[in-house]
């Protein structure tokens, strides 16, 4: 078992592209981490080079102590599980399995003793004697898996492995693949653009935008705490509400968001670092479940809002709105549109989350009640978070 390091990784094609820039993170021996982002940004390149598919331009990648920038994939002994299943349809799940290890020339009855231990951990046993096409879409991924973990690599690699799965499935298989993934022990990296996948798989989660690591932490500190805008944008579903303000003294610190002045207790001591560039602009932003409480409009700690549309979800609702105030976007490339980034949506609008038993009526008026704890604050110049 080893580690994976990446140190100052950077992948530049011929052409002058540069799909990935200087990244640096550690997978530790054992964990399970998340390369996140929309498309384009350099997360399957990356996995790319650590399995040894593409040369690394600059940097170094180990696995332990040991460099493997010139090594081969199979000298790097990793195991790849990808997108599409690649199984061969003219063999049965048990061939499949131990494929390769038919190919590296081990003894039959210590590949059948291998094939078996994969089956047994997968839950495969059944289907030993079946062809891909007798199985369902979630048997076929297993299956990936079993002929990936049954070389008992030294690093496991994985790209989008779920995407071809309905939801319900894959909400299953993301307790499958970590329940595999622990069992084996073994360091995993894995890729996807789904951030509701990222969060609830990563030991520690990487979110890269236009080939530069942005932030790599836990889940709970990317949510809590994201560095920049752009982690602040992507990680959370719905996405965070971000607008334009200005930052304004009244009675201590206030926001003054469009024609609206929010005063907010105990936002100072939320900020102390903001005491000496008021007034000024920022981008405040606040995320929809923080928003649950509506009051009267007006009520002081409170924005004015319209409600234009409600989607009942059954135990909660979201309540999409409009205030009178400048959203922010964040700055993305087309094809980095995709529904799951969630990413800022057009117009003034706004989502909050509040409990399905709230009464809420469609072109109303209502008061978003605001706690000073729940407001992150970004520099509109460098995108960086303020606290």
């Amino acid at each position: 078992m080893a580690s994976i390091a990446l140190e100052g990784v950077t992948k530049r094609y011929a052409n002058g592209v540069v799909a990935v820039r200087d990244l640096t993170l550690e997978v530790e021996d054992g964990e399970f981490v998340v390369l996140v982002g929309p498309s384009g940004c350099g997360k399957t390149t990356t996995l790319r080079m650590v399995a040894g598919l593409e040369d690394v331009t600059e940097g170094t990648i180990r696995f332990g102590d040991r460099v493997v920038n010139s090594l081969s994939p199979k000298e790097r002994d990793v195991a790849m599980v990808f997108q599409n299943y690649a199984l061969y349809p003219h063999m049965t799940v048990r061939e499949n399995i131990g494929f390769a290890l038919k190919l590296a020339g081990m003894p039959k009855a210590e590949r059948e003793q291998r094939v078996q231990e994969a089956a047994r951990i997968l839950g495969l046993e059944q289907f030993l004697d079946r062809k891909p096409a007798q199985l369902s879409g979630g048997q076929r991924q297993r299956v990936a898996m079993g002929r990936a973990i049954v070389r008992e690599p030294n690093v496991f690699l994985m790209d989008e492995p779920l995407s071809n799965l309905d939801a319900k499935l894959r909400v299953q298989m993301r307790a499958e693949v970590l329940r595999i993934q622990r069992r084996i022990g073994v360091a995993a990296l894995y890729v996807t653009h789904d951030q509701v996948e990222a969060m609830t798989m990563g030991d520690r989660v990487a979110v890269l935008h236009r080939g530069e690591l942005q932030q790599y932490a836990d889940p709970q500190t990317l949510y809590r705490s994201p560095a920049n805008l752009f982690v602040a944008a992507f990680i959370g579903s719905p996405a965070m509400n971000l607008y334009h303000a200005q930052l304004v003294r009244d009675e201590g610190l206030a926001l003054e968001l469009g024609g609206q002045r929010v005063r907010l207790d105990g936002l100072s001591e939320q900020h102390p670092e903001l005491g000496d560039r008021t007034p000024g602009a920022v981008i405040v932003g606040v995320r929809p479940e923080a928003l649950g409480r509506l009051v009267e409009p007006g009520t002081p700690g409170s924005l004015t809002a319209t409600i234009e549309l409600v989607e009942e979800l059954g135990s909660e609702k979201l309540v999409h709105f409009r205030i009178d105030a400048k959203p922010f976007r964040v700055d993305v490339d087309d094809e980095d549109l995709e529904p799951a980034a969630g990413l800022a949506g057009a117009g003034a609008e706004g989502v909050a989350r509040v409990d399905a038993h709230v009464p809420t009526t469609v072109g109303g008026t209502v008061g978003l009640a605001i706690d000073a704890e729940a407001v992150y604050l970004f520099d509109p110049e460098s995108a960086a978070a303020l606290r």
